[in-house]
């Protein structure tokens, strides 16, 4: 049995109640009590499909440990919304290391689906990149769906014997996604093929280049491309960024966008009134030599950004007195 299990404890290491920090207004919960909350935080702590090296079933403990001790203050936006954990994704049997990629992205699938069904704002901690497919599929049902794909790669490599984490973009496509960006494409990591394949499909690709270039406009032609989709869903790939903020990933590779163009980027998109959900991928903290833990920082900064620019309308009523 598909089941959520709480494994973090949150606390925030500040001890000045001033000091508000994510550890410190997470609170734990269940599916069955989403609704009380703004947004919602949902770990996938799965590898098994990575091409290159693994390591990313290690991302949703790291991400929940650096978001802990990240304040809760936005200079522009204030303190975040209320946030609730509902636990890592948890295949019950012990069966997380057998049967086929497809199967467990069917059985993490019960878990998405009723996540979506409530009122709060999904975030989900990755784990690896074949878990988009279940984490945006079900949107379809619920009318046009557009992805925004944050990503040194374009991910839409053809199926095999069983999904990769190469290929939730072209298993979404073949679902019925209506719309597809992706911003921060690497040059000299896609193949012909793939770019091509994108086009076809009438889609658009920003490079990390032409976000360098400015990436306010990046956003903007990543949300004409969408078009007038009836919900939008964001994906970030820590390998978006390039290799030295980000050496904690299956592929770093140079070139890429830096986190200040991420944290804006994620920023103008979180407000989007469309945006139906949101995740973080490919945080494997274990391939990253020292203590510096610059990946899940980054990661766990991107949540905060996004979440920043959400509506807030449960705040009040879920905000701790201050650091306990």
């Amino acid at each position: 049995m598909t089941e959520c299990e709480h494994t973090f404890d949150w606390m925030g290491p500040s001890n000045d109640s001033n000091d508000e920090q994510f550890g410190h207004v997470v609170e734990l919960a269940s599916i069955d009590d989403a609704n009380r909350f703004d947004a919602v935080l949902v770990g996938e702590p799965f590898d098994r499909a990575v091409i290159g090296r693994k390591g990313a079933s290690e991302g949703p403990a790291a991400l929940r440990q650096h978001l802990a001790g990240t304040k809760t203050h936005h200079f522009d936006a204030g303190p975040v919304g209320s946030v609730a954990d509902l636990g890592d994704v948890t295949l019950g049997d012990g069966e997380s290391d057998s049967g086929t990629v497809a199967d467990l992205q069917e059985r993490v699938r019960t878990i998405t689906e009723r996540v979506h069904d409530t009122d709060a704002f999904p975030v989900f901690l990755g784990g690896d990149n074949s878990m988009t497919y279940p984490n945006a599929a079900p949107l379809l049902e619920e009318g046009t769906l557009g992805v925004v794909n944050f990503d040194a790669h374009l991910d839409v490599r053809e199926v095999g014997d069983d999904p990769t984490s190469g290929t939730p973009y072209r298993q979404l496509y073949e679902a019925g996604l209506d719309a597809y960006t992706c911003v921060g494409a690497r040059h000299f990591e896609t193949s012909t093929t793939y770019a091509e394949y994108v086009r076809e499909q009438g889609d658009e690709v920003v490079t990390a280049e032409e976000v360098g270039d400015d990436e306010v406009e990046a956003i903007d032609r990543a949300l004409d491309a969408l078009g007038d989709v009836d919900q939008i869903y964001v994906s970030v790939d820590l390998d978006v960024l390039d290799a030295p903020s980000a050496p904690g990933v299956s592929a770093p590779t140079p070139g890429g966008v830096t986190t200040r163009e991420l944290f804006r980027m994620l920023r103008l998109l979180g407000a989007e009134e469309r945006l139906a959900g949101f995740e973080v991928v490919e945080c494997a903290p274990g391939l990253e030599s020292g203590t510096a833990n610059l990946t899940a920082t980054a990661g766990a900064r991107a949540v905060a950004h996004l979440l920043s620019a959400r509506p807030k309308e449960s705040t009040q009523s879920h905000r701790s007195e201050g650091p306990r």
